[in-house]
């Protein structure tokens, strides 16, 4: 089981968890199938992310570096980023995403 952003979910997956709005009400249990219109229900009431059965969580992927990215660029990228997060548990999942987004991003502006 995963926790698995909303644009990721899919019409079949099957949920390990509750789902819970913002305020807390529970929107569906645990065990249901999901549909299109549960999909449709999570967004409108701001659900960001569900509970999944079967999926792998874990890592986040590694920065996908284009055929024509600059090794250098990519290093100065990580490098640079890692000093902002040096104070930051590396290992927590949010850190981590937030690393990767950053370096992404900086490729990207440098490219």
């Amino acid at each position: 089981m995963a926790i698995v952003p909303i644009d990721n979910l899919a019409v079949g997956m099957l949920l390990s968890g509750d789902v819970c709005d913002r305020s807390g009400r529970m929107l569906l249990p645990a065990g249901v199938e999901l549909t299109e219109r549960h999909l449709k229900v999570f967004r409108t009431w701001g659900v960001l992310e569900a509970d999944i059965e079967g999926e792998e969580g874990g890592e986040t992927a590694p920065v996908q570096a284009s055929e024509d990215a600059d090794p250098v660029g990519l290093a100065a990228a990580e490098e640079g980023v890692g000093r902002i997060f040096r104070l930051n548990d590396r290992e927590h999942p949010a850190i981590m995403e937030l690393i990767r987004l950053c370096i992404a991003r900086k490729v990207a502006d440098v490219s």
